[in-house]
């Protein structure tokens, strides 16, 4: 009886470790949208119902947000709230206002429907560049969201910007096992200066396909990349998003969304 009992912890033991690994290697699938949304009303007074709308039509799980208004007098609202409201109460959010605009503020935002544990905000150079721009990061569970605007005066303003977003990301998460996308309008073409120097720490994900205007793209300004940390993840697929049921995308905003899927280690 005695052997029997231990053969028992024995096969229990070797059943929880196996489980154990198998839970450690699992992988999750996320999909990640950067989409300058025009502070929904780029082409009509509220485009919000309808970025909602193809957000969910795409299956977005996490979405950087370029240009939001809050409680300003162009739009009274939180806009970005009220964006992660719309698309369901388990979406969260972070905003981060780039500069205090028309009685209220002007910026960008992530949200996702994944539980935000951690956010933070980058406060990037202007460098005698139009207006101020900020870097917005968000951190889950699984991975790390970061929106960007950069300033589209010139190269020689975005490259500090780069720099400095750069210095902070790799400081925080350089060592990390943890996934860190940067998602947003770069201002910027495929292969410029801009793009080379995110290279030697980012690895470009998108496909280098026209994001602007809408209307008849003709520019890639718009991008998703991935720190080159320790993260395991796979690239599955990506698209800029030129059709949609639920909405006309070349009248929601001046710009096409772009997605990027990842299976994460």
């Amino acid at each position: 009886m005695k052997k029997i009992i231990v053969c028992l912890f024995f096969l229990c033991a070797v059943a929880t470790t196996l489980w154990g690994r198998f839970r450690v290697g699992e992988s999750k699938e996320v999909r990640l949208v950067a989409y300058n949304v025009g502070v929904f009303s780029k082409y009509g007074d509220d485009t919000m119902p309808e970025i909602a709308g193809m957000m969910h039509e795409l299956g977005a799980d996490a979405v950087a947000v370029c240009e939001q208004d809050s409680c300003n007098r162009r739009h009274a609202s939180f806009q970005t709230r009220n964006f992660a409201e719309v698309l369901g109460p388990e979406w969260d959010y972070r905003y981060a206002s780039a500069m205090q605009w028309n009685g209220g503020s002007y910026g960008g935002g992530v949200v996702t429907d994944r539980r935000i544990n951690r956010s933070f905000i980058v406060e990037l150079p202007q460098c005698g560049g139009y207006e101020p721009r900020v870097c917005v990061a968000v951190e889950t569970k699984d991975y790390v969201v970061a929106e960007v605007h950069l300033d589209h005066s010139n190269d020689a303003v975005r490259m500090e910007q780069v720099r400095l977003l750069t210095d902070e990301l790799k400081r925080q998460y350089g060592r990390s096992r943890k996934p860190v996308f940067l998602c947003g309008d770069l201002n910027t073409l495929p292969g410029g200066p801009v793009i080379r120097q995110l290279c030697e720490d980012w690895t470009v994900l998108s496909e280098p396909a026209p994001t602007y205007p809408s209307q008849n793209p003709h520019s890639c300004i718009d991008y998703i990349l991935a720190l080159n940390n320790h993260a395991r993840y796979e690239v599955l697929g990506t698209a800029v998003c030129t059709e949609f049921e639920t909405a006309d995308v070349r009248e929601t905003s001046d710009h096409l969304p772009v997605y990027v899927d990842v299976r994460i280690r």
